[in-house]
């Protein structure tokens, strides 16, 4: 029998699943994840990350009840042994998962694959759009631009320390002065999203370029419409991935994927919604590459890789700059991208 010797026996026997074959699943920075095959039955197993409540889990029961009641294929959380949601376990938080057979990418490769994509992405929205739900966990100010950099600002402050902090300090400036630059955008109602629609959280058929479930459901919240969508172009649109500072925002990929979006949506999101979406996207990159860079310090929110990378703070160093080269890339294209979405809509 396979088995992880980070998984603890109690847990396996919570599910009934001692038997299980349990091996790693997946690439995510934030929960453990591993795959657990009992004869037949395949099951994900995760580690909730203390970031999260684990009442969490309540609202991921609730909204993926009604998304599977509207035709959508997603997960489910598996009652243990004695009926509960999850488990805890020496100060952690359990769940099992059902099994989802997909394909996920690191970075979309076709036009027909993001134009798939903003399809599912609307079709999520539409689907929990009449759901009248309060969240047991809401996540306030999940993109509070000006809170995350106020957070980098306060984190160059108390750690003027580490080792990288002259590059760091420099790769901040660089950021805040983007963030000075940063375009103003409408703002609109609060609406249930996924909440971090990156492409690796979105599977896709095996054989083909569909995409057919979101996945990574605890980040679901109330937050304007214009966020979530910027966050999945700010993901979707720079083939590079995070990792990599030769990246680029990609135009086609962005026309595909908000054609695919506006051809499920056009009847009922608003013209300020979508008016929003490239000052959005330029938004939330600005964001994500503070969050980076203040992570590049203090070195305890983001998983990293240590076969590419020597420390922590050098990966997440890597990721700001990335974020940076898009920025840079969005906001000289922005014009003809403000044009791809008033003709999608």
């Amino acid at each position: 029998m396979i088995r992880d010797t980070t998984v603890p026996d109690a847990i396996l026997a919570a599910y009934g699943l001692q038997e299980g074959r349990i091996s790693p699943l997946g690439k995510g920075l934030i929960n453990g994840t591993w795959l657990v095959e009992a004869g037949d039955e395949r099951f994900v197993l995760q580690c909730v990350n203390p970031i999260f409540p684990a009442e969490v889990n309540v609202d991921i029961d609730v909204v993926t009840q009604h998304v599977e009641a509207f035709g959508l294929v997603t997960c489910r959380i598996v009652p243990s042994a004695t009926g509960g949601l999850w488990v805890p376990i020496a100060g952690q938080t359990w769940r099992l998962l059902t099994f989802i057979d997909g394909v996920s990418h690191d970075s979309l490769t076709s036009p027909q694959q993001a134009e798939s994509a903003g399809a599912l992405l609307a079709g999520f929205h539409h689907a929990v759009g009449n759901l009248e739900y309060e969240f047991t966990s809401p996540r306030l100010g999940i993109h509070d631009t000006a809170q995350h950099l106020a957070f980098l600002r306060e984190t160059l402050r108390l750690q003027s320390a580490h080792p990288c902090y002259a590059d760091v300090a420099q790769l901040a400036a660089r950021i805040l002065a983007a963030a000075d630059d940063l375009p103003s955008y409408p703002q609109t109602l609060d609406r249930i999203v996924h909440g971090d629609p990156k492409i690796n959280n979105l599977l896709f058929t095996r054989d083909t370029d569909i995409a057919f479930s979101l996945v990574d459901l605890d980040t679901l919240a109330r937050m304007p419409l214009p966020l979530e969508l910027g966050d999945a172009m700010r993901s979707w649109c720079n083939p590079a991935g995070e990792d990599d500072q030769v990246s680029e925002f990609c135009a086609q990929l962005f026309e595909q994927s908000i054609q695919g979006y506006a051809g499920e949506a056009r009847d009922w999101i608003t013209p300020g919604e979508s008016a929003a979406i490239v000052s959005a996207t330029e938004t939330i990159l600005i964001e994500l590459a503070a969050r980076f860079c203040a992570d590049a310090l203090n070195e305890s929110y983001f998983g990293w890789n240590p076969d590419k990378f020597a420390t922590r703070s050098e990966h997440n160093q890597e990721r700001a700059a990335s974020q940076l080269h898009v920025v840079e890339s969005l906001a000289a294209q922005r014009q003809n991208l403000e044009a791809i979405v008033a003709a999608a809509f």
